[in-house]
């Protein structure tokens, strides 16, 4: 498949040329939280054929973006991960995310797939820093059958696939209430406070989390368009 090119002399044309073709930023995203199977990205990526899911793949070894790997045991199998050239287009794209959040999200499509693995962006995106100073907590995050977790370390945070080891506190919701609450831009803490999710654990990270994670108001982005 021959590579397009903007035949441009800049920056920003050098970059697209590298991840502007469709579904290569998506493959970057769902490489961004660790190591995924070929079998792991068909899941993820549904509307991605297999022809064009290994040619994507193939386009990001070739220009340095990920790699194969083998898992450690006991899995052993055959994955791919991010080098360090597709791991600095984290930052890029969070703010795409952010961006996102505020101004192309709305209500959910009918023809939309969701994973509810995808919060785990979400989770990095939404995260107010200065809320977190001084905290040093784990919380695990159970969404219908998926569970992964945010580690936050005095205003960071590392968020990840899977279950935490000793978590300090665990949030358990729905995805139909996941969902209202990606559309209306609320926090955990408020749908714990209205019974749309529950939580359990340590008081402090609980008390903690009403200002961990915060979803920017969505905005219209035509001046007819009605205000939210």
């Amino acid at each position: 498949m021959e590579q397009r090119t903007y035949n441009q002399y800049c920056a920003t044309a050098r970059t697209l040329d590298l991840i502007g073709e469709r579904w290569t930023l998506l493959l970057i995203r769902e490489l961004l939280t660790g190591p995924k199977r070929y079998g792991d990205l068909q899941a993820s990526l549904r509307g991605l054929g297999t022809g064009l899911l290994a040619a994507r793949l193939k386009h990001l070894e070739r220009e340095g973006l990920a790699h194969k790997i083998t898992l450690p045991p006991p899995a052993r199998t055959p994955a791919y991960a991010l080098t360090e050239a597709g791991e600095e287009l984290g930052p890029a794209i969070l703010e795409l995310a952010r961006w996102g959040l505020k101004w192309a999200m709305g209500e959910r499509r009918a023809s939309e797939t969701f994973h509810p693995g995808w919060a785990v962006l979400g989770l990095r995106a939404s995260f107010d820093p200065e809320a977190a100073v001084g905290l040093h907590a784990v919380y695990e995050f159970r969404i219908d059958d998926e569970l992964f977790h945010a580690r936050i370390d005095d205003g960071t945070i590392e968020a990840l696939h899977g279950p935490a080891q000793h978590p300090d506190a665990i949030v358990t919701i729905s995805q139909e209430a996941f969902l209202r609450l990606t559309g209306q831009g609320l926090t955990f803490a408020e749908a714990i406070e209205t019974g749309a999710a529950s939580a359990s654990g340590d008081e402090e990270a609980l008390h903690r989390l009403r200002g961990l994670f915060r979803l920017p108001t969505p905005h219209a982005r035509k001046l007819d368009q009605a205000s939210p």
